[in-house]
């Protein structure tokens, strides 16, 4: 028997939150130090699996099966393709620089406060998160899955809720610091809350969606009903499968998000951390719009297509929407949250356009929208907890006082609007190219994203970085050793698969004709030939 690679990947973070729950209270720096260990072996394992994965070979590799409630048909199945093996890549590599990002998030408050901020919860509660998302990406059980998609909705709650900014500009003029704390507090308390409702909705409509499928295929396993019904031995009546698609399709674009089901982002990732805000919106939503991929096209893809136009005009209006939203906020987290409520809306439309350039540039920018928001979220998180204030208004003339802080948020700026040369670039490209090919009024209205982009990124850093010093920054600090540590890596990946997207490209390419072929499509042929 095969060393389980796949399920260590998994295991190994949902052993790393128990040990590192378990640190006595008082030793709070071992606790992130087991975290940061846990993380980094976890991301060791994830690059295991990428060298085993073998790109030219089967669909589903790695895979593993055992039986788990046999009664009905569950099994704990794993396997994964080229699309699940980046996103896990990408989530392994991502919590380490969470973790470092974070490393004093969590410590008690100043001397004397009533609030304290249990360190070692905190970090537990990420790996956990770590370990259920890296999980669903393996997960080739449709029962299974739901159980995870729902499941990770506990810790982020926890960490959205309990472990909130501590930066809020907004309560400044509160009458006192208690009554200030009270608010701030409030509204951390109703973005979780916002959070959970919204995708418990979701995943409701999700589970009884899930029992619909059991029903017309006797078993849950993806592998097994994508099959049946690729050789015609499994038949679903077109409007049962529409509703099916319906109810999949509503729990992936809650958590994706998909405009109008988007509401509950801004709230959550204003009131978070900048590191549980980089999880939140570089992590878990993906998981949403990679099961757009694996479920909704493979079990429905007659419905998938039935229902492309209404997605594709979805998809664009939030990639206006957010933007146009991106451009008038105050608050940088709430500009960071509406700009990738935007670049979802890019994804979506990668993934519907039915096109092999659209589904690869938007697996590619699952990745790549990763990357990016996590440089610019990151920094601002480090410039936010300098000044202590998230508005916008409250900074100026930053780059005069750091330098490389005001550096490395540009570049993070400048791969959101998808600058040449930067890994998002790419991505957008193929995305746009992929839906002008076989819709172009969607992919010429899509193209105005771009200039809104640039508009709210500039816009962010002009008002921020530039012009005279205000006095509360003028005795910034640069960015520390830490900091960089977190940083640099992630600048120089962006650098990298700008100029070089081939390995990444290389991995999700037979995936993406697989899921080609299972929605029966093909790429439209040029209206003009090629000059012999």
């Amino acid at each position: 028997m095969s060393f389980p690679l796949l399920t260590a990947t998994a295991v190994l973070p949902a052993a790393g939150a128990i040990a590192t729950a378990a640190v006595p209270a008082a030793r709070r720096t071992a606790a992130k130090w087991v975290a940061l260990l846990v993380s980094l072996g976890t991301l060791a394992l994830a690059v295991a699996v990428l060298i085993r994965f073998d790109p030219g070979g089967d669909r589903y590799q790695l895979t593993e099966s055992h039986a788990w409630i046999a009664e009905f048909g569950v099994r704990y199945e794993l396997g994964v393709d080229g699309i699940a093996v980046a996103l896990l890549a990408l989530t392994a590599l991502l919590v380490p620089f969470v973790i470092l990002a974070g490393w004093h998030d969590a410590d008690p408050l100043e001397s004397g406060s009533r609030r304290w901020r249990p360190t070692q919860g905190y970090f537990a509660l990420i790996l956990a998160l770590e370990a259920m998302v890296i999980l669903s990406f393996e997960a080739t059980d449709v029962f299974l899955f739901y159980i995870l998609f729902e499941a990770m909705l506990i810790p982020l709650y926890f960490l959205i809720g309990g472990f909130g900014d501590r930066a809020h500009g907004a309560f400044r003029t509160a009458a006192s610091e208690d009554e200030g704390e009270r608010a701030a507090a409030a509204q951390r308390s109703y973005a979780a809350v916002k959070f959970l409702l919204y995708n418990l909705a979701g995943g409701l409509i999700m589970l009884a969606a899930v029992i619909g499928l059991y029903v017309v295929a006797g078993n849950f396993s993806l592998g097994e009903i994508a099959e049946a019904r690729a050789n015609g031995s499994l038949s679903i009546a077109t409007s049962t499968e529409r509703w099916l698609f319906l109810g999949f399709f509503f729990a992936f674009a809650v958590k994706a998000p998909l405009w109008p089901l988007h509401t509950w982002l801004p709230n959550a990732m204003g009131e978070s951390t900048a590191p549980v805000a980089v999880l939140i919106t570089a992590v878990v939503d993906k998981v949403g719009t990679f099961a757009m991929l694996r479920y909704c096209l493979q079990l429905f893809p007659e419905a998938s297509k039935w229902a492309t136009p209404v997605i594709l005009v979805l998809a664009v209006i939030g990639i206006i929407y957010g933007a146009l939203l991106a451009v008038g906020q105050r608050d940088i987290k709430r500009l960071i949250a509406y700009a990738s409520i935007s670049h979802f809306g890019f994804i979506i439309m990668g993934i519907f356009a039915m096109t092999s350039q659209g589904q690869s540039g938007a697996t590619l920018y699952m990745v790549n929208h990763g990357l990016s928001t996590a440089v610019l979220m990151l920094i601002a998180g480090f410039l936010i907890s300098r000044r202590g204030s998230r508005l916008i208004a409250d900074y100026g003339g930053v780059q005069k006082v750091a330098p490389v802080l005001a550096g490395t948020f540009l570049i993070g700026g400048l791969a959101t609007l998808s600058l040449p040369g930067l890994a998002p670039f790419v991505s957008e490209f193929l995305v746009l190219v992929g839906t002008f090919t076989r819709y172009p009024a969607i992919g010429v209205v899509a193209t105005f994203g771009i200039v809104l982009a640039a508009l709210y990124t500039l816009v962010l850093y002009q008002r921020t970085m530039t012009g005279p010093v205000k006095p509360e920054v003028a005795a910034l600090p640069d960015l520390r050793a830490r900091e960089l540590l977190v940083v640099a890596p992630l600048v120089a990946l962006l650098i990298f698969l700008g100029v070089y997207p081939k390995p990444v490209a290389d991995i999700v390419a037979p995936a993406v004709r697989q899921t080609m072929s299972d929605v029966h499509k093909q790429d439209p042929r040029p209206e003009v030939e090629a000059a012999k």
